[in-house]
């Protein structure tokens, strides 16, 4: 997976036999190291690869290996976004504001080391936090202080009350003495990374690469599972038949019949939806997208057209959560939600709604029954990506169920690649595509990164890619949400930022950029019977699926084989 998304690009060009002969372990010999139930016995993991698997470990690059982000190189502390409860510390000992919120002090651990040796001090967090990646224009960062080995003040021009994710859970800290010589982040490809994780690569081919402990880690001692292999995998069915065999331990992905894997008596799953599914719209015409979906009349009409439960049970079988449009995740961030009819979106289609709006804004129809404009019909292209099955089939019901309010889709898949390319770019009119949910249980993170305009720096013209960390491919640019965002960035008064959150829901809301669809479904599957410490129901200590950044480095810690 890419960092903002749980599945990757499918085709299917490897079986499950074929890819399984590459498999560490896969066939133990007698009395061999490796073998089924060895103390030292291979985790293997599908976190989204596919295959050629080209080394890269920067944090920074769009086609960045999972490997990285947790397992080799960590943030300060880990949140745990499936619950509300206070941060575990990595690097980070402790941390603490000053009372207007523009001063953090934060205590890092002692004696910690980088994976080659050398010491981890206070200077490495400084050097991240002022690093470029890490900091882009308009993080508010007026100085980064090492008061001593262990000890950083980190200043900001405003306050950071609202921003404790991104600062203590998403920058990532890099080892001065190899980043300092990087100048281009974007293009750095990291071959040979240097972490503080507890894991650092042994061995990368195109089929897979492999992680083993790191001698240097902080709870080396307490590391379980010593070596962890990160396969490619081309398609779904393949991944499904290596489950169902045996031969892969720990994958997040759609299945719809879970119980075709869970026979062999090895592979538990468990299902924790907390992303939201959306249809991206290229919505801003201002800023260079084209197509009627720039209309918010389409939009809207587009939006009570859709027919969500039924999506929800023929493409999701059941497994999804309903999806407010706020995009507070419920129950959980319920406190945020401003307006109680804004709760959930719309489940049943309102095809006479639906195109009462369009005509409002001056759309007829036509013979064939569609809505357009001096005689031209709206007609949007939707893509999603060859292979996300459950998106696939989505994006067909919805195509059906637009057209029966008058709104000619034309749904078609594409490879990743491609996909990718179109939302940095601006390049589209409609996919279909995940929204990162927040890791705390507020929606700011999603209000200034996907909602976020020009002013607070979350978007771009069309032709030109996003900010990194910035996520807002719809091209939105809203006056009046980008200064509820930056207004609610340095408060930490919970009525102040309610009355914010009041405010940009209305915006956004009324303007969908995002038509919002469902909580997507995320099915975690785990080999239960040869490794113990997973997350459960009883004990969700943190987001389940291989392919969650940070987390799966956190969980990896957690894990250990059975005896």
């Amino acid at each position: 997976m890419n960092r903002n998304g749980k599945r990757i690009a499918l085709t299917a060009i490897a079986g499950a036999s074929a890819l399984a002969m590459g498999l560490t372990g896969c066939a133990p010999a007698a009395g061999g190291n490796g073998g089924e139930g060895s103390s030292d016995r291979t985790l293997r993991v599908w976190a989204g690869s596919q295959t050629p698997i080209e080394a890269n470990f920067n944090p920074f690059a769009p086609t960045v290996l999972h490997g990285a982000l947790g397992p080799i190189l960590e943030p300060l502390f880990f949140f745990n976004k499936t619950a509300d409860s206070k941060p575990v510390g990595l690097i980070g000992e402790s941390y603490e504001y000053n009372e207007d919120g523009t001063v953090i002090t934060v205590k890092i651990k002692e004696g910690l080391k980088w994976s080659d040796g050398k010491p981890l001090t206070a200077d490495d967090v400084v050097f991240s936090f002022t690093y470029e990646a890490n900091n882009p224009t308009g993080n508010g960062l007026v100085s980064a202080e090492a008061t001593d080995d262990t000890t950083i003040v980190l200043t900001y021009a405003t306050a950071q009350f609202t921003t404790e994710f991104q600062r203590m859970g998403s920058s990532y800290i890099l080892p001065k003495h190899v980043w300092s010589e990087i100048t281009d982040f974007a293009t750095y490809t990291n071959e040979s990374p240097v972490g503080s994780g507890p894991y650092v690569v042994d061995k990368v081919t195109k089929e897979s690469y492999t992680l083993v402990a790191n001698e240097n880690f902080r709870g080396a001692a307490d590391l379980g599972v010593k070596k962890v292999q990160y396969i490619a995998v081309d398609n779904n069915q393949t991944a499904q038949d290596l489950l169902a065999a045996g031969k892969l331990d720990w994958a997040g992905m759609f299945i719809p019949n879970p119980e075709s894997v869970t026979g062999n008596g090895k592979i538990s799953w468990i299902n924790t939806p907390q992303d939201p599914t959306v249809l991206y719209t290229c919505s801003n015409a201002d800023l260079g997208c084209v197509g009627e979906q720039t209309d918010v009349a389409v939009r809207q009409a587009l939006n009570i057209a859709i027919d969500r439960a039924t999506i929800k049970e023929k493409a999701f079988v059941g497994m999804t959560g309903d999806i407010s449009p706020t995009f507070a995740l419920v129950p959980r961030d319920q406190k945020w939600i401003a307006d109680d009819a804004n709760e959930v979106s719309p489940q049943e289609a309102d095809v006479s709604g639906a195109g009462a709006i369009l005509e409002a804004a001056g759309y007829t129809k036509d013979a064939d029954g569609f809505y357009g404009k001096d005689g031209v019909a709206i007609e949007l292209s939707l893509i999603s990506v060859d292979g996300w099955t459950d998106y696939n089939d989505a994006a067909k019901l919805i195509q059906e169920q637009a057209a029966e309010a008058g709104i000619k889709i034309n749904a078609s898949t594409v490879q990743w690649q491609e996909f990718s390319d179109a939302r940095q770019t601006g390049q589209y009119e409609l996919i279909m595509g995940g929204v990162i949910g927040t890791s705390v249980a507020d929606p700011f993170q999603i209000y200034r990164d996907w909602f976020g305009g020009e002013i607070v720096q979350s978007t771009s013209p069309v032709g030109t890619e996003i900010p990194a960390g910035r996520w807002n491919f719809s091209r939105y640019s809203n006056p009046t949400v980008d200064a509820a965002v930056q207004s609610a960035t340095s408060t930490n008064d919970e009525a102040e930022k309610q009355a914010l959150y009041g405010t940009i829901q209305a915006e956004i809301v009324r303007d969908l950029p995002y038509i919002p669809l469902v909580v997507n479904a995320t099915q975690t599957f785990m080999n239960t019977k040869d490794f113990t410490g997973w997350p459960t129901e009883d004990d969700l200590y943190a987001f389940p699926p291989s392919w969650g950044a940070i987390a799966a480095g956190y969980i990896l810690t957690q894990l250990a084989p059975a005896k």
